[in-house]
């Protein structure tokens, strides 16, 4: 794989039982850093705005490509991506940089990892952002049961539990159409949100299209209104880096929700560190109103709405987002 325009050079880290790779920038004596992590199907790449913006403002930031993704290992078993893994890979980042807390900002599913950072590691958080992604009570019954019920059998995380992996497949032998598919400006909606409660973390309407593998295999960029986000280039880095690792990784991810689940039982999800919400007002699977409440579980939170973006805040919208990520962070912590 060629170097990702724009970013810092590749460091790897020994981390959990795996090795990592990751960027940073930004003065080493800055404290807390900020550890920016990305959803699916996503890299630490999908952060390079942020990255040289927070790094010009004076704040040390560090992008890894997580477990599963790009030039970070991508163990078989499937139980090696749940969220005590995903979590502890962050603490051994912190360790290998000798870095005593960080503030975490996690958009889409890097947003559920980092709400769980300080219910599981609190004494290495300092802060939490999340983008898109809201952070939840426990589901009252196992998340994929709730989002099969509500979405039907092909809602692509219902999909994903397939075990014979063909979502995987689909994806992965259509690479190319997969991000010309994914990376773009919605085009406005007509139908409402939806007001029911967030399934297993996700508050789209019932009625919209959530069979993302078949969608991607009769994807025709031709036929396609909305609006690249990427540049030519910056869609190569995805495309190389995911022609060369397959999906199978993130996707896992997936594959832990009913395990997760299972094992959060015990957990007390108050966040009691300061927090940032960051809501896209066109995100259609993670709208705005799927923080609606975060502030009973998080008492010390501030929203700030992001408008004219859907799911890819941070590259939609890069200017905003790192100005309120550098405005909050200076307010809050210096």
């Amino acid at each position: 794989m060629s170097d990702p325009i724009g970013m810092p050079p590749l460091q790897f880290a020994q981390t959990n039982g795996i090795r990592m790779g990751f960027y940073e920038a930004g003065p080493a004596t800055d404290r807390p850093p900020m550890i920016l992590c990305h959803g699916w199907p996503e890299l630490a790449f999908s952060w390079r705005h942020q990255i040289k913006a927070l790094a010009d403002a004076g704040i040390r930031v560090i992008a890894p490509d997580q477990r599963g993704y790009g030039a970070t290992d991508r163990p078989e078993p499937v139980e090696a991506y749940d969220l005590e893994h995903l979590t502890a890979d962050l603490v051994g980042l912190l360790d290998h940089l000798a870095i005593d807390k960080a503030i975490f900002v996690g958009h889409d599913w890097g947003g559920f990892v980092v709400w769980q950072m300080p219910l599981r590691h609190p004494d290495r958080v300092a802060g939490v952002v999340g983008i898109n992604t809201p952070h939840l009570p426990r589901a009252p019954a196992d998340p994929i049961a709730i989002m099969r019920k509500r979405f039907g059998d092909m809602m692509y995380i219902v999909q994903f539990q397939d075990p014979a992996r063909e979502p995987d497949r689909i994806f992965g032998s259509r690479v190319e159409q997969t991000f010309d598919a994914f990376m773009r400006k919605p085009l406005p909606r007509n139908d409402p949100p939806s007001t029911e409660p967030p399934a297993g973390g996700i508050a789209a309407s019932p009625s919209l299209n959530l069979a993302f593998p078949q969608m991607i295999a009769a994807y025709d960029p031709a036929q396609d209104k909305r609006r690249p986000i990427l540049s030519d280039d910056e869609k190569q880095v995805f495309v190389e880096t995911f022609s060369h690792t397959g999906f199978t990784g993130g996707i896992n991810w997936y594959r832990n929700m009913t395990r997760n689940w299972l094992r959060s039982e015990e957990l007390d999800h108050t966040v009691r560190v300061p927090s940032l919400m960051i809501m896209a007002e066109n995100d259609a699977v993670l709208p705005p109103s799927a923080a609606d409440g975060m502030e009973k579980l998080v008492p010390d939170l501030e929203k700030h709405l992001v408008r004219d973006s859907g799911h890819w805040t941070q590259q939609e919208q890069p200017e905003e987002v790192s100005a309120k990520l550098i405005e909050w962070r200076r307010r809050r912590f210096g």
